[in-house]
């Protein structure tokens, strides 16, 4: 049953779109949960709303949920909160605590909190204005205490092929490679820390932020992968990708996003990022875009064990950052309408647009499927057999999903017992907010609206705890996970926030969000930053293709070769794949 501590935000709620209402059942929602954790764990990085308890990541804690919440105060006028927030920052937080952190989740959710607070408290003061005197000390709080920070994930840089480890001690300020999948880090981790870097870089004038975190994005693209699909795990010693797993998923999915993201954020004059992102779409398109059976709906699957191998009709929650993505890669964040006057608007454009709406019907479908109305944290499909391909053939597909409780699409998805959970993830909403934004589809807000309606029933936690993630979305008495994600408050409220709300705040063709819903402006690269490499000629399949030698200048000879990586010895990458239960093949990655 709906839990009651929840179902009095919409007990009152308008029968008509009134969407400055909807918007403030939003804002109270955060309220609830803000004030929740306040009650019970304030300081403490985790909160647990059920048993009402917190728990620190690292001794001293480190603002876990109020930092990543600190541009959600702002957006919605919470003043009073910030304060408090603020408060606890200036007098309590510090980055010099001996222990190991997440290089990737610190990035994005520290350094990314810090950084956008910074950029919304000076380039937009009446956001929850709060009284500083100019001058005075903690003026800068925000941009300091980033700055401290990022000098200590510095240390995670420091490997032997410049791909960070997976995680770095915030004392010593050394890096630490993975305890597991072959000390190898994630590929999607690895290279989610761009704009982070980047940003702090132009507001200090420091390069060497700029630099560490651009050397990651040369290593892996110098590998060469086919058609810009790359293998989620990559090693920190030689640079090259571990095993062939290619997904969109979990540790693949925000390298896609920060490629498109980098090229926007530098206002387009890094064109060398559009083509990576270009290159990779094209990959997604050919080998993972497939269609559901009976109802043709569009599945981005996996190819866990190579390119060339079996496609699993499997989609984590995670990958429907992807309708908004392309969305956003097609238009530049500027209106369809708008957008369509470019003279490089065209087919390909056009193209995209149709598989962002389709994938979003997908993603939609994933909440619509079960009684509560919330996605599954994974879901899984019936397909074709063999399976269509996007590449061979379009199928004809329903323009609309039919709601009825026996609907015929609803035999499409394939929902496993161990995958209902439900973790408040924002992926979903996120793609609704771009694609009402660029649209102007007011579908994508009734979409939206219906989530969140069931975010409330089914999420909250009964007495004054807020809501938590919760353990199965197939029944309408879902248990309690006992745990509140700090991206809660700082992507998936704040996406609903803005779904629901005027669409000059953050504009798109003005801003970029990284991949934590945290702001950053757009900026020019100026006189001190550039593109500081290139990527090396490849064929139509995006491999790599060797230079030609002197002699073969002269007889206009062209070689064209892919090598296999030779950076460790044969017998490790054998025993690798042995244990992961493949059997032993050529590693298809590239040395030079």
């Amino acid at each position: 049953m709906p839990r009651k501590s929840g179902w009095s935000l919409l007990s009152s709620a308008p029968k008509g779109p009134n969407w400055d209402d909807r918007r403030e059942k939003v804002k109270d929602a955060f309220k609830l949960s803000w004030g929740a954790y306040e009650r019970h764990a304030w300081g403490f990085d985790e909160f647990h709303p059920a048993t009402k308890q917190g728990r620190q990541m690292v001794p001293n804690g480190m603002g876990w949920i109020i930092v990543d919440a600190l541009d959600t105060l702002m957006l919605m006028n919470l003043t009073a909160e910030l304060t408090h927030a603020r408060e606890w920052i200036s007098t309590n937080l510090t980055y010099d605590q001996d222990h190991d952190v997440n290089t990737f989740e610190t990035t994005i959710r520290m350094l990314g909190g810090l950084l956008s607070a910074h950029y919304l408290s000076t380039d937009f003061p009446n956001m929850a204005p709060l009284s500083i005197p100019e001058g005075s000390p903690g003026e800068d709080l925000y941009l300091e205490k980033a700055t401290d920070l990022a000098d200590r994930l510095l240390g995670a840089y420091d490997s032997p092929s410049g791909v960070p480890f997976a995680s770095v001690n915030l004392h010593t300020r050394k890096g630490i490679k993975s305890n597991d999948d072959g000390g190898a880090s994630s590929t999607a981790e690895a290279t989610s820390l761009q704009l982070e870097m980047k940003y702090l870089a132009k507001l200090t004038g420091e390069t060497n932020y700029w630099s560490k975190a651009e050397k990651v994005m040369q290593v892996v693209d110098d590998n060469g992968m086919r058609d810009g699909l790359l293998p989620i795990f990559i090693y920190t010693d030689r640079g090259t990708f571990r095993n062939d797993n290619i997904r969109l998923g979990s540790r693949g999915d925000s390298y896609y996003e920060y490629l498109i993201k980098q090229y926007l954020q530098t206002s387009q004059q890094e064109p060398i990022y559009q083509d990576m992102w270009n290159q990779s779409l094209y990959g997604v398109r050919k080998h993972l875009i497939t269609y559901s059976n009976p109802t043709n709906l569009t599945v981005l699957a996996e190819r866990p064990t190579g390119l060339d191998k079996p496609l699993v009709p499997k989609m984590d929650h995670l990958v429907c950052f992807m309708p908004g993505t392309i969305a956003l890669g097609a238009t530049g964040g500027k209106a369809l309408a708008k957008a369509k006057l470019s003279p490089a608007w065209g087919r390909q454009q056009e193209e995209e647009m149709e598989l962002a709406r389709q994938l979003m019907k997908t993603c939609w479908g994933m909440y619509k499927v079960t009684p509560t109305g919330l996605a599954p944290e994974i879901a899984h499909f019936n397909i074709h057999d063999p399976p269509v391909m996007m590449e061979d053939r379009i199928l004809h597909y329903p323009e609309e999903l039919d709601l009825a409780v026996d609907a015929d699409w609803k035999q499409d998805y394939v929902i496993k017992p161990a995958d209902t959970h439900n973790l408040q993830r924002p992926e979903t909403v996120e793609s609704l907010f771009y694609m009402w934004r660029i649209t102007g589809d007011e579908k994508y807000r009734e979409w939206g609206w219906e989530m969140f309606q069931s975010f409330v029933k089914y999420t909250a936690v009964e007495g004054d705890g807020g809501f938590s993630s919760i353990n199965g979305v197939d029944t309408i008495s879902p248990s309690t996970r006992d745990n509140m994600e700090s991206f809660w408050l700082a992507e998936t409220l704040k996406y609903f926030y803005l779904l629901f709300g005027p669409n000059d705040i953050f504009p798109l063709d003005e801003i970029v969000l990284n991949t934590e819903a945290h702001p950053f402006p757009r900026f020019q690269l100026g006189k001190l930053f550039s593109t500081g490499w290139k990527r090396k000629q490849r064929d139509e399949q995006g491999r790599l293709v060797l230079e030609k030698t002197p002699e073969e200048k002269k007889g206009g000879e062209v070689r064209m070769q892919t090598v296999t990586v030779a950076a460790a010895p044969a017998q490790s990458v054998v025993a690798e794949k042995v244990e992961a239960g493949a059997a032993p093949v050529e590693t298809p990655n590239l040395v030079v």
